[in-house]
């Protein structure tokens, strides 16, 4: 096939590949290690950790005996990844059935209750006629599937079959999409980043309204106690998972098109498709299979979609692999107490699954082994009005806040006294290692440090110059630009200049440095995502793929930060002089966390720092153990200087700083010069 080609002259093509070519040049090296490359390396790795939790988890389960010794660790540590441990004060529920509507063969009772204080939660009880109590009891917890009288009102069909069929059910609106709105897709689609450092998911709203359900339940008369069974599609479907994976009342459980592994879903970049309620933070290292584990040897049925984009084969197969292992540590006598059932269809409940499910329940919660016949008839539907719980929504409803609650932030209030200070610091550290920097690498890799091409521009007239890349993690490269004196670099301070996504237009950007130079050596340093645009959907997807791993992008360029010392002073063999690090609004504050972790970071300079995780930058958990403001406390009685005006929030740093009688090492000053005071430095 001919290709009509338009024919540039010679000389014209030359003069406009020559900048791109001086640019590719400045910008990286070689085409092996150019910005782009190193973008999709920190991405790759992040797809590759997720890999290789899936690959490893609960192999090192040999016996029940094993198991059982580990299970109640796990559950805790499930608990606190939902945001629920400690549980909140079970308060009372003050219950109220607003309407009944009496049908042939059974009632429907308008719920309402009191999860907490405020937290309105509203549903349909379906009580059976006839039927001898007390009753095996289905708890239905609804996907998402919007309606103003709530999500209760798609799924009135699943309730209505069980309580014509001897069960007892109730429905249970979400969170979301409840007669008492509230938010589920805060980082999915409003930039709510702090749900991050909140350790929050609304999966822990969702289940901690299940598991008040369930209270609630047992106070019924009808209702049996010892038989109750947990089913619900896509978000309810993850309910289920987390609801009975924590509460052992739960005695079956049939999920429906909700199964995955983190590492799937990083593989096939599933963020986007997904609500925040799917998952949770990775705090431990986690891989779903774990849920399931922890349902064992009670009855799970496992329903999932072949062609299902959200929750693909080779995740829910893998956890049905891993978690059946689990079930036959179990001498239960019945085989087949996990099953796996798929179909060639996507992300819907169809009516094989909502078979399968009804059979499930019925064989374990009622001792019925007869198959169902394929339903020709379908069941009343109500009107979606005549469902309604609420008249008009409740004037003390905290639903559309309870996000900021649940987990418990911290509230930093008056600081320790100088005795009790120094307890409180380790016991911050130690936070910080176990429940925000947990994932922390421990191996200790070659930096393979590669010298770019890039000779500088005129960088060179004001210091001897050396572009490079090295590894901060297996596979991951980091950009750093080193000025040092033409004089040498024996007894020169060291300034780290750490640089924020768009903090440069043009590839060499001394300007702020120049006063600098011959008196300092510089290392300017791209940490991971920082040196390619970045749209705000592609931000997201990384954010929420970097959680299921533990992590996040602020947190894995802190340890860009502590690898890029550590390559300083053992590479390239700089002495052990001063070490200031310098970093513009969020990259200050990792600044900070990084020179807690290492002493020779001597002096932070911020410029422009938000005054707490509240706002940015997004560590999990990290507001679940302190804020900024104590973090930089932290530092004294080692130098913290700003070059704006601090946030009010800050006067807790200057307390901890008087209290350290520290005072004269937290200051203001008007520009970097002034801050790294130069003229010390001849």
């Amino acid at each position: 096939m001919a290709t009509n080609t338009f024919r540039l002259p010679i000389l014209l093509k030359a003069k406009l590949l020559l900048p791109i070519l001086f640019l590719i040049s400045a910008c990286g090296g070689s085409a092996q290690d150019t910005p782009a490359e190193r973008h999709r390396m920190a991405t790759n790795h992040v797809k590759r950790v997720a890999a290789e939790l899936s690959a490893s988890f609960l192999t090192e389960i040999r016996s029940l005996e094993d198991w059982k010794k580990h299970r109640p660790e796990w559950h805790r540590q499930l608990m606190d990844m939902l945001g629920l441990n400690p549980l909140p004060a079970r308060t009372p529920l003050k219950a109220r059935i607003t309407g009944v509507l009496d049908r042939s063969t059974y009632r429907i009772e308008k719920l309402v209750f009191q999860s907490l204080p405020g937290l309105y939660v509203t549903g349909n009880f379906y009580v059976p006629k006839n039927a001898e109590a007390p009753l095996p009891t289905i708890l239905y917890l609804c996907g998402h599937a919007p309606h103003p009288i709530g999500a209760k009102v798609n799924y009135q069909d699943r309730a209505a079959w069980f309580a014509s069929h001897g069960f007892a059910c109730m429905i249970l609106d979400t969170l979301e999409f409840g007669e008492v709105p509230g938010i589920h897709h805060g980082t999915h689609d409003l930039n709510l980043w702090h749900w991050l450092s909140l350790g929050y998911t609304p999966a822990g709203t969702e289940v901690w309204n299940a598991m008040r359900a369930l209270d609630y339940l047992e106070t019924r008369p009808e209702v049996d106690a010892r038989r109750f069974g947990v089913t619900g599609i896509s978000g309810g479907g993850a309910i289920t998972w987390y609801l009975a994976a924590v509460d052992e009342r739960v005695q079956v459980a049939a999920p429906v098109c909700s199964t995955f592994t983190f590492g799937s879903q990083a593989a096939n970049w599933r963020a986007s498709g997904q609500c925040d309620c799917i998952y949770f933070h990775n705090t431990y290292g986690w891989e779903f299979p774990m849920v399931a584990a922890l349902i064992a040897p009670r009855p799970l049925l496992i329903m999932s979609g072949r062609l299902d984009l959200d929750f693909p084969p080779d995740g829910y197969h893998e956890v049905f692999g891993r978690a059946q292992k689990i079930y036959e540590l179990y001498t239960t006598g019945e085989p087949d107490r996990i099953r796996e059932v798929d179909a060639d269809v996507g992300h819907s409940d169809t009516p094989q699954f909502l078979r399968e499910a009804r059979e499930w329940m019925r064989r374990w919660l009622q001792h019925q082994s007869m198959p169902l016949g394929v339903e020709t008839n379908a069941l009343p539907r109500e009107a979606a009005e005549d469902l309604a719980c609420l008249t008009q929504m409740p004037s003390d409803a905290i639903n559309y806040r309870i996000q900021n609650q649940l987990t418990g932030p911290v509230t930093l209030k008056k600081p320790p006294s100088r005795s009790v200070w120094p307890k409180r610091r380790k016991d911050l550290l130690e936070q910080l290692n176990q429940k925000v920097f947990r994932w922390f690498p421990k191996e200790t890799i070659p930096f393979e440090t590669r010298v770019s091409r890039n000779s500088g521009g005129w960088a060179p007239k004001y210091a001897d110059y050396k572009d490079v890349s090295f590894q901060t993690e297996m596979g991951v490269r980091i950009r750093a630009q080193l000025l040092t004196p033409k004089r040498g670099i024996a007894d020169a301070p060291v300034l780290l200049y750490v640089k924020r996504p768009g903090d440069s237009i043009y590839f060499m950007d001394l300007d702020e440095l120049l006063p600098v130079l011959g008196h300092y050596s510089v290392l300017i340093l791209n940490p991971r995502f920082s040196e390619v645009p970045i749209s705000p959907a592609d931000h997201a997807s990384i954010e929420m793929t970097s959680a299921w791993t533990g992590r996040t992008i602020a947190a894995m360029q802190v340890w860009d930060i502590l690898r890029t010392v550590k390559w300083l002073f053992e590479e390239e063999k700089f002495p052990a002089s001063a070490l200031s690090f310098y970093g513009k609004g969020d990259l200050g504050i990792l600044g900070l966390y990084a020179a807690l972790s290492d002493g020779r970071i001597q002096q932070v300079i911020l410029n422009d720092p938000p005054s707490s995780h509240w706002q940015h930058p997004a560590l999990i958990n990290v507001l679940r153990v302190t804020d900024i403001p104590e973090v930089a406390g932290a530092l004294a009685p080692r130098r913290l200087v700003s070059l704006t005006p601090l946030p009010e929030a800050f006067n807790y740093t200057r307390k901890l700083y008087r209290m350290q009688r520290a005072s004269a090492q937290m200051v203001q000053s008007g520009s970097l010069p002034e801050a790294l005071e130069v003229w010390r430095h001849p």
